[in-house]
């Protein structure tokens, strides 16, 4: 069989097969567990239901434990991401400075809820405990740029901008 003629994975989702590369060479040990879920996550860009349920299948493990270490670790994702992000910092400086009316106005807004990502995927809003900037407070970062002393107008009109900016074209 030649290249080309490769058979498919039974899912008939070839990106199963770069899984299955990545948990033979971990030699499906349960230990690797968090690289696995890297490299799922990588492929797929969040890990879905049915993927947690393959990976635990795959390494014998207890859906429980999949789902544990998926929902304890930050950096991986249940869903899917927006094209930006939006991680408004609730730490103690920005609460008291006005955090809660940020995160309320641009709830409101956009008619949808923090850990939620727009109905048209532009943008994920995250909260998190401390982003380190409290002289600025409050403080977002908005696609992995500081933005601080902000005013619930200045946040929307700060994720409208982003949305609607065009990436630069290098020739």
């Amino acid at each position: 069989m030649s290249p080309v003629e490769q058979p498919k994975h039974p899912s008939g989702d070839n990106r199963f097969k770069l899984l299955d590369r990545a948990i033979t060479k971990h030699q499906a040990r349960g230990d690797a567990l968090i690289e696995i879920l890297h490299v799922a996550q990588g492929i797929f860009g969040y890990l879905e239901n049915d993927l947690l349920i393959y990976v635990a299948r795959s390494l014998k493990l207890p859906l429980s434990r999949v789902y544990g270490v998926a929902t304890f670790y930050h950096f991986f994702n249940l869903k899917p991401k927006g094209e930006h992000t939006f991680v408004l910092c609730m730490g103690t400086a920005c609460y008291v400075k006005g955090a809660e009316q940020i995160q309320t106005a641009l709830e409101e807004h956009y008619q949808c809820r923090f850990g939620d990502t727009t109905k048209d995927n532009s943008v994920s809003f995250i909260t998190a405990r401390c982003v380190g900037s409290c002289g600025l407070a409050p403080v977002a970062v908005l696609d992995d740029a500081v933005v601080g002393k902000l005013t619930p107008d200045e946040s929307i009109r700060r994720v409208e901008q982003v949305k609607l900016s065009v990436p630069e074209v290098v020739s």
